[in-house]
């Protein structure tokens, strides 16, 4: 929702990554931005309509991004793509970060403009796994992102490691990068990426996403 530069930026990213894009915007001239090779579909209206939305594919949608030029417009479309049609991967770009704290509590990830760029909210929205940060030359380490249940909100990260048989190498929280200490613990929100051996990473990733067992608390 939103064919500014970095709404058209998004999608072309997504699209060229084999992915299927609607864009939603009032102003059917902002589809220019899109150029001539961009094969989704462009809906007129607004995001937070729900016929727009229908129009636009959000019952089969596995992401949404929000991408407006205004706050409340991108926080209100983000939350009926969440609560009105259950897509649970989605975004919302704010340019009040002061308000950043309050979305995250509603459930919605948030991007404040300074920070951000196509590739991270592409991230946000993809499959994770698709593509690793980094590989190391041997081939056998990569650095990505990995999900975690909310069950690990006010766990220690070494916990996290020590499920997942690897290092977080970083963090991001609320828009700033973290490397985490032996006192930081997890938040909802919080982005966190993980260096181990490929070999192990399917299994860090269903254990990360799984809720904890109760007797690992510290």
């Amino acid at each position: 929702m939103g064919c500014g530069r970095t709404g058209a930026t998004l999608a072309q990213m997504v699209e060229n990554r084999g992915h299927t894009v609607a864009v939603i915007d009032q102003n059917p001239d902002s589809f220019r931005r899109l150029g001539s090779h961009f094969e989704g579909r462009r809906v007129t209206g607004v995001g937070f309509d729900r016929d727009t939305l229908v129009e636009a594919g959000i019952k089969e949608a596995y992401a949404f991004a929000a991408v407006s030029n205004g706050d409340n417009s991108n926080i209100l479309s983000a939350r009926v793509a969440r609560e009105t049609f259950g897509v649970s991967n989605v975004v919302a770009r704010i340019y009040d970060p002061g308000r950043a704290e309050v979305y995250q509590r509603l459930g919605i990830p948030t991007v404040a403009t300074v920070r951000w760029t196509a590739d991270q909210m592409a991230r946000r929205l993809l499959p994770v796994g698709a593509a690793p940060e980094y590989r190391d030359a041997s081939g056998s380490l990569v650095l990505t992102e990995v999900r975690v249940h909310l069950g690990w909100v006010g766990r220690r990260m070494e916990a996290l490691e020590a499920a997942a048989r690897g290092r977080i190498a970083y963090l991001t929280r609320l828009g700033e990068g973290i490397v985490p200490g032996p006192d930081t613990v997890y938040q909802e929100g919080d982005l966190v990426y993980l260096i181990l051996r490929e070999s192990d990473l399917p299994e860090a990733e269903a254990v990360l996403a799984s809720q904890p067992d109760p007797e690992e608390h510290h």
